[in-house]
């Protein structure tokens, strides 16, 4: 049985390859499925696709239609699934449950030490032969408040970092972490968490009750000098209200490795284009943000990690076996 698998990446492509060799032979695709795309798959009744892959009604209708009969996602997040019209058409559904919690955790870092030390800036006129220090000033990060928006395993190891640095530590959680409270994290209402942080990170999942997290009120309620990092998923973020306050002076730095209208521009070239995203294009022309295409789990242990388990995935449906990782069970 060939499996196809869409959005594949170039340095992700013999991953794959090498995993599913043994087992059933895979066919890669750069191109992400969507409306345009989904008739490809007819007559391969499983997929895989990655986090930016539409899997809206439409092309879900599409894909039963073709004969498609199980999507393995390869990634955490599943808010690109419609679950309830998967159920319904009898397509299953699985994803990746966890993987290398120290690749997201370790590029949050590098964003927030980027844009405190702003290392972007410095590297663009050094190649310039600019050797000033005008504008580059940072700060020491020891001894300051560090803010975690959700303590599960990558916000715990952002907070082991954040401890190696000596920050004090506040977290945000529905569950408590006690790893993150032997740390000496201490748990608040997020408004206090925002209020006190001097460096706010988000590591929460994107569910309708946290779209939007940060927003504008939320946002006001931040220091003026404080740093945001999201590495999470975009629509964690009122993006226009941040530009409203980037707009005001506001913040020392912001990292963002996810953008809430992401799809249909990261992981593809859009630079011989002109990007009608008003808002993006506002967002990265500020000297104190950084903008990464979603590459905070992109590390060659968290990619051969995602690529086992989606394997695993597939070989369970399969065999008739259900993991704790099936979204929609086979019917």
């Amino acid at each position: 049985m060939e499996i196809l698998a869409f959005g594949v990446q170039a340095d992700e492509k013999p991953l794959i390859e090498r995993a599913f060799a043994p087992h059933h032979p895979v066919r890669t695709l750069d191109v992400f499925l969507n409306t345009d795309t989904a008739p490809i798959a007819a007559g391969h009744e499983i997929i895989s696709t990655s986090v930016n892959c539409d899997l809206g009604a439409d092309v879900l209708s599409g894909l039963a239609a073709g004969g498609t009969r199980m999507v393995a996602q390869r990634s955490t997040g599943f808010n690109n699934v419609d679950l309830d019209v998967a159920a319904r058409l009898g397509i299953t559904v699985a994803r990746v449950s966890s993987y290398s919690p120290y690749s997201v955790a370790e590029f949050a870092w590098t964003l927030a030490m980027a844009v405190n030390r702003r290392i972007v800036r410095a590297s663009t006129r050094t190649r310039d032969f600019d050797f000033r220090l005008d504008g580059l000033m940072g700060r020491d990060l020891h001894g300051r408040t560090a803010g975690i928006l959700g303590t599960g395993k990558i916000g715990e190891a952002f907070a082991r970092i954040a401890h190696g640095f000596g920050m004090r530590l506040l977290g945000w959680d529905a569950a408590e972490n006690p790893a993150c409270r032997e740390l000496g994290l201490t748990y608040v209402p997020k408004e206090e968490l925002l209020a006190e942080s001097d460096l706010v990170s988000l590591h929460v999942p994107l569910l309708p009750e946290t779209r939007h997290l940060i927003d504008a009120t939320a946002l006001k309620s931040m220091r003026d000098d404080a740093i945001l990092v999201n590495s999470s998923r975009g629509g964690l973020v009122d993006t226009a209200a941040l530009v409203d306050e980037l707009r005001a002076g506001r913040f020392t730095g912001v990292g963002l490795d996810v953008y809430e209208a992401e799809a249909g521009l990261f992981f593809l070239d859009k630079s011989l284009e002109a990007v009608d995203d008003d808002t993006l294009a506002r967002l990265v022309t500020f000297p104190n943000v950084l903008v990464t295409s979603h590459q905070a789990y992109y590390t060659a242990d968290a990619v051969t990690q995602i690529v086992s388990t989606t394997l695993d995935n597939v070989l369970d449906y399969i065999a008739g076996r259900r993991s704790g990782n099936v979204l929609v069970p086979r019917s």
